[in-house]
């Protein structure tokens, strides 16, 4: 692996603070579902990504290909974005939470 992917990689697993566990769980719920744009299909992006981020995190880092360093950075870029969008308040049932936590982030952890 290169400099870069080590670096993607870790700051990956800085911003996907939730387990995959977790994360399958969450798609689950209706509250997921609810949230994300759709692009032309049923399933919004963030939910794609979701499922995505499940199989990284339960997958070896030497099996990692370049279109999963992409995701990888695409999600470092999308939660870094998000955050910084935080409405004001109670933010535990939001959109603005939902629409993270199908990205793997809690900002409530």
């Amino acid at each position: 692996m290169s400099d870069d992917g080590e670096a993607v990689a870790a700051e990956f697993g800085e911003v996907v603070n939730m387990t995959a566990k977790e994360i399958e769980r969450w798609l689950d719920t209706d509250e997921s579902k609810s949230v994300g744009q759709k692009d032309g299909g049923g399933e919004s992006v963030g939910h794609e990504s979701g499922r995505k981020i499940v199989k990284l995190l339960q997958g070896k880092a030497s099996d990692r290909t370049e279109e999963d360093y992409a995701h990888m950075r695409k999600v470092i870029g999308y939660v870094h974005r998000h955050l910084a969008q935080r409405p004001s308040g109670d933010v535990k049932d939001t959109h603005w939470r939902y629409s993270l936590m199908n990205w793997g982030h809690d900002p409530l952890k």
